[in-house]
């Protein structure tokens, strides 16, 4: 999939990227690289830093939780097209959830110093992107 055009395609069926003209997608595209992971394999680890932005390409990962007691929930499934992260690409935080890959899983990700970079060079795709983020945490805080 290492060809710009995937990466393009991936990025249009992307919720946070959904108000991005083409150019952009095409500039965002070419910050992003390929990752693989194995079934079983954690792809980001709960109190690890948070420096990357990833979209699940294929296969299929569970985001778990530990709490404070040891037990673990299972928060979500991500599948193609989903994404995680993305609070990452705006603050300097620690992760949250673990993410665990359930079968083979190839994902692409951006970090959060090439965003900023991409983002300070284009204002218009900031707008973008922080209205469709600002919308993800209100959904988010009406199912509370």
């Amino acid at each position: 999939m290492a060809e710009l055009k995937a990466i393009v395609e991936v990025l249009e069926r992307t919720p946070l990227f959904r108000g991005l003209r083409p150019r952009q997608l095409e500039g965002l595209a070419k910050r992003f690289v390929e990752r693989s992971y194995a079934a079983g394999q954690a792809i980001v680890k709960q109190g690890q830093g948070g420096e990357g932005f990833f979209i699940v390409v294929s296969g299929k990962a569970e985001v778990v939780h530990t709490r404070a007691d040891e037990t673990t929930v299972v928060l979500n499934y991500l599948e193609p097209a989903q994404f995680f992260g993305e609070m990452a690409l705006l603050a300097e935080t620690l992760r949250t959830a673990s993410v665990v890959a359930m079968e083979p899983t190839q994902c692409i990700v951006l970090t959060r110093w090439d965003f900023l970079s991409v983002l300070r060079a284009d204002a218009d795709m900031a707008v973008a992107v922080l209205q469709e983020l600002a919308a993800r945490f209100t959904r988010v805080l009406s199912t509370m």
